[in-house]
């Protein structure tokens, strides 16, 4: 069993890499998403579309991501174990294969504990009227 304190330190953990990872979105830093995405992650979209780590990735390196503003707000973290769950609300603005991307959005990241590192396994996103 988890004491609080573990929780909390957690939970600590998580917003510091949810932190880094907001940066490395905003800088198309491919070393840092490759160190946070898991090999196997899925995602999936506003529109619906699951995308794969390569697939981010790709956008990223190809420039078809491109951020241009990206205000997270973490509104909770909850650790079950070797997981934990972020749910957030971005503000964001920039473009993704050629669309334009702008407005509110909630996001939840599934964060699990994979050989001693934590690493985004699967996630969705959507936007927010």
């Amino acid at each position: 069993m988890r004491t609080e304190k573990t929780s909390s330190d957690i939970r600590q953990q998580i917003l510091d890499l949810e932190s880094k990872l907001i940066s490395a979105m905003k800088t198309s830093d491919i070393k840092v998403l490759d160190e946070l995405l898991h090999d196997d992650l899925l995602f999936i979209t506003p529109d619906g579309q699951t995308i794969t780590k390569k697939m981010d990735l790709d956008a990223h390196r190809s420039g078809k991501m491109y951020i241009e503003s990206l205000i997270p707000n973490v509104d909770a973290i909850n650790v079950i174990e070797d997981l934990a769950i972020s749910i957030c609300t971005v503000k964001t603005k920039g473009k993704m294969l050629d669309q334009t991307i702008e407005g509110s959005f909630k996001y939840i990241r599934f964060w699990k504990r994979v050989e001693n590192e934590w690493k985004i396994i699967g996630g969705s996103c959507s936007m927010l009227p």
